[in-house]
């Protein structure tokens, strides 16, 4: 168990430098950009959430600095922020379950369907596993005021994210949400005044999730997940959350920003815009990488959401 605690440190080191090999086979060379990663300290798994569901599934690591989530034929498991956020900045370190991983999703996202059931917002990075193969697909999606309608993008990884720990992360402030993986930003939603009623705006909690998701994830459960090959465990290290929390007892209150960066501030103009390296090495991955936009599918939307056009 100590060897193991010693490699897993030296992956968690290096891994964002080493793996460059794609679970497709195909080799790609990252462009460089800022490491926001860099500028957010770390929080204590255990200090900072709760167990959400499944908590004979959670095991915390390391006094409290890492967890690992399973899914057995029991139950999955999840974990809660136990602050709110009006806006902040969202990351883990996360190495997903090897193998047959067919309807098995790992989801690190925001929501509010507690205090808001009928008209929640929520802004979701899904890890999906594969239906046909033994890959990942990483899945996001955006969702505000209850509106039903699916804003999904789906990508290939350009490693195997199964190998080493991979930083996951969101950028949401009153300018932009952004999806970020190893720190290359994936996908923007710019709030800009096409989609106010589709953009995510109330306090929102923290969630890191493991779960069966057959029916939802592999058409309809015709690749449901294979219990033979569990439990499916998913390790989550280097906690970020960093931004405005919401004062308790005190929806729609100002907040306190006692956990911002000493650097800039999530909401500050630094974090209003992606630099000129960003939207390079954005283009980049949608390019390369992007398989499936909502605004491209004209089958399942025959008016296109306003922002697509």
């Amino acid at each position: 168990m100590a060897l193991f605690r010693h490699v897993s440190f030296i992956c968690l080191s290096l891994f964002c430098t080493t793996s460059l090999v794609s679970s497709h086979s195909r080799h790609y060379t990252t462009p460089s950009v800022p490491r926001l990663t860099d500028l957010f300290s770390h929080v204590s798994v255990n200090q900072s959430f709760s167990n959400s569901f499944g908590g004979r599934n959670i095991k915390l690591l390391n006094n409290g600095s890492m967890v690992t989530l399973s899914l057995d034929k029991t139950s999955g498991s999840g974990l809660a922020s136990k602050d709110k956020y009006n806006y902040g900045f969202f990351s883990a370190a996360i190495k997903l379950p090897a193998g047959l991983t067919s309807g098995v999703v790992v989801a690190f996202y925001l929501s509010n369907a507690d205090m808001y059931p009928h008209s929640h917002d929520e802004i979701d990075i899904e890890l999906l596993g594969n239906d046909k193969r033994i890959d990942w697909v990483l899945q996001t999606n955006v969702y505000a005021n209850g509106v039903s309608t699916g804003r999904e993008e789906k990508f290939y990884f350009w490693f195997n994210p199964t190998l080493q720990y991979h930083y996951y992360s969101i950028l949401w402030n009153s300018h932009h949400i952004v999806f970020l993986v190893d720190n290359i930003p994936v996908r923007e939603f710019p709030n800009n005044g096409k989609f106010s009623a589709a953009y995510p705006s109330k306090p929102m909690s923290l969630y890191v999730t493991i779960w069966d998701a057959s029916e939802w994830a592999t058409h309809g459960g015709k690749y449901p997940v294979n219990y033979k090959y569990a439990p499916f465990v998913t390790s989550v290290a280097d906690m970020e959350m960093a931004g405005c929390t919401m004062k308790p007892k005190q929806p729609g209150s100002s907040c306190s920003n006692a956990n911002l960066s000493s650097i800039d501030p999530v909401g500050g103009l630094d974090f209003a815009k992606l630099s000129n390296k960003q939207v390079t090495a954005m283009d980049w991955a949608r390019s390369k990488l992007m398989f499936y936009s909502y605004c491209k599918d004209t089958s399942r939307y025959k008016v296109l959401p306003p922002e697509c056009k």
